[in-house]
């Protein structure tokens, strides 16, 4: 008889193991990818690209652009405010560059003079 109950004892344990796998999956199976701007790319005048859009952690950002007068920089809530690079902030320049989102606020703008100031920033919610 102690052989039964322990038989029984680990059929929990599968059905959680099995919940979690699948729940991993499903999150992975779920993420997106967008092209910032769509068709046009990393651009000015980006700020209200956004709007009506749904993202989620682990949804990915594609960034495309001239990498010799563009580039994408990670930044702060100070940063995307002031259009100014933190220390440390990370700085993309390849021209195609995929970001994956976080939970919470996500903030990107173009360092190069003036660009910032002319609406080459994003602020992302990934809910």
């Amino acid at each position: 008889m102690a052989q039964q109950g322990s038989g029984n004892s680990t059929q929990p344990k599968l059905r959680v193991a099995f919940l979690l796998c699948f729940l991993v999956f499903s999150e992975t199976v779920a993420a997106a990818t967008y092209t910032v701007g769509d068709s046009d790319g990393w651009t000015l005048n980006m700020a209200t690209w956004p709007r009506g859009k749904r993202f989620r952690p682990g949804d990915k950002l594609l960034f495309k652009y001239d990498p010799t007068i563009h580039n994408v920089v990670a930044v702060n809530r100070g940063g995307y405010r002031r259009c100014i690079t933190p220390a440390g902030a990370k700085v993309y320049k390849s021209g195609k560059d995929e970001v994956k989102l976080r939970k919470g606020l996500n903030f990107f703008i173009c360092n190069i003079a003036g660009h910032c100031e002319s609406g080459m920033k994003i602020a992302i919610n990934a809910v």
